[in-house]
């Protein structure tokens, strides 16, 4: 794999301040000594990075960047109003902000919402990778090289948010890759909920190259949700990073139902005593996709804890990965961790991959991992179909109470009603395509 048309000059043609335009051809320059990852690599294992060819792809210029859009997110106005109530709005379309507004009670708190290509230099430098950084790799050096602009979300100490922030993503343009960014500044004291939706064009061969940093503060708490939707055609390379201060807590939410490849790598640094993080998913996966999902747990201080817990299904000839690591750092002692992977096969054809890990390097922890991979219970089948219900609602019924746990957690409970029905509809698909 090479970086093709990615090059410096190109990231430089992208425009914008003078501070991100250098940020960017340094990034740039790098890419031509890059190691691309492959499949024999741990944390690529078991995935499709053989398949990206990156020379299928080229950056958008600054023209269509700046193009005007009659319709800035597609499904993205359905999705606004199934989630009620909201405190800020911000439309990306391939990674630039096309659109944003903030109720005028959070602009009098100090909230600021708003493109990180237009926000004040002084306030959203000191902030931008300093989280990203921290874990960097082929693709996260890609997307700094061609960051146009993304969401940036800054919370003053001590201010609670009390409505989600709304960040609705489109990506568009057959044979063009976009680089999101969110980056989420909770300062100490603070609490916001930020509730991220991700889709793109059905048909269009895109790459999607996004990053979420999360900067939380002591004792402040962040909740975020990410709800993927991507196209058929589209792949997906995606890191979301938190660190976290002295009792401060980070309630993660995945859900990824689209794309052709969706690969999400979470982490999660509980760098001060106290903190706490929640981390959850549910992915469906149909058809040919593959849904990869790698995670960190990375405790640094003592008395810290963690939980995650990630679910999903496949059919068809559907696959999905998960790989997780807990790290008990040396000094992170009474140290609360917990991982938990369930997967569901619901075709022949299909396959799941689950591999949890653990490295402890303190001697006063309380930590378990656990992974299950495996069809329909067949007593659970049989106990409905015994009382009337037909076989194909029974399936959908078990696949339903299956994910209930986790629906039941959301930070954002509007989520759920979509979310149910999204699975029903592809338990639906399956018996449409075998009867």
């Amino acid at each position: 794999m090479t970086a093709g048309s990615f090059t410096a000059d190109a990231a430089r043609a992208l425009g914008g301040p003078d501070w991100l335009t250098a940020r960017r051809v340094a990034a740039a320059e790098q890419l031509a000594g890059v190691e691309w990852p492959t499949d024999a690599g741990e944390i690529w294992r078991y995935s499709r990075i053989n398949d990206l060819d990156l020379g299928r792809y080229r950056p958008l210029t600054a023209e269509e960047l700046g193009a005007p859009d009659a319709e800035r997110a597609p499904g993205g106005g359905p999705f606004g109003a199934e989630l009620g109530d909201h405190a800020a709005l911000v439309v990306v379309r391939n990674g630039r902000v096309v659109h944003h507004e903030v109720a005028p009670e959070l602009e009098a708190h100090g909230v600021t919402v708003c493109g990180i290509a237009r926000c004040d230099q002084s306030l959203i430098e000191p902030w931008l990778a300093s989280v990203s950084d921290a874990s960097p790799d082929a693709f996260t050096l890609l997307h700094d090289a061609f960051l146009a602009g993304g969401a940036f979300v800054h919370v003053p100490p001590g201010v609670a948010v009390e409505q989600p922030i709304v960040v609705l993503h489109w990506a568009d343009g057959d044979g063009l890759a976009s680089f999101p960014h969110t980056l989420v500044v909770a300062e100490a004291g603070s609490e916001v909920t930020i509730l991220e939706r991700h889709a793109s064009a059905a048909r269009a061969a895109h790459l999607v190259d996004s990053v979420v940093e999360l900067a939380v503060g002591d004792n402040a708490h962040v909740r975020h949700v990410s709800v993927q939707e991507f196209g058929a055609a589209t792949w997906s390379i995606a890191l979301q990073r938190a660190h976290l201060g002295r009792d401060a807590r980070v309630s993660s939410s995945a859900v990824a139902l689209g794309g052709d490849y969706a690969r999400l790598r979470t982490e999660a640094r509980l760098d001060g005593q106290g903190a706490e993080s929640d981390l959850l998913a549910v992915y469906f996966g149909d058809g040919e996709q593959m849904h990869d999902f790698r995670t960190f747990q990375d405790h640094v201080a003592p008395r810290t804890r963690s939980d995650l817990l990630f679910k999903g299904a496949v059919e068809d000839t559907a696959r999905s990965v998960y790989s997780g690591l807990i790290r008990i750092r040396p000094d992170a002692q009474k140290v609360e961790a917990t991982q938990s992977n369930r997967n569901l096969v619901l075709s022949e054809g299909a396959g799941a991959e689950s591999i949890p890990n653990l490295e402890i390097e303190a001697d006063d922890v309380r930590c378990s991992h656990a992974s299950t991979v495996g069809p329909i219970d067949d007593d659970q089948r049989y106990y409905l179909e015994t009382r009337g219900v037909q076989p194909e609602d029974a399936e959908r019924l078990i696949v339903l109470g299956f994910f209930e746990d986790v629906f039941a957690r959301l930070p954002v409970p509007a989520l759920a009603t979509p979310l149910r029905r999204a699975v029903h509809e592809k338990v639906g698909h399956l018996h449409g395509r075998t009867t």
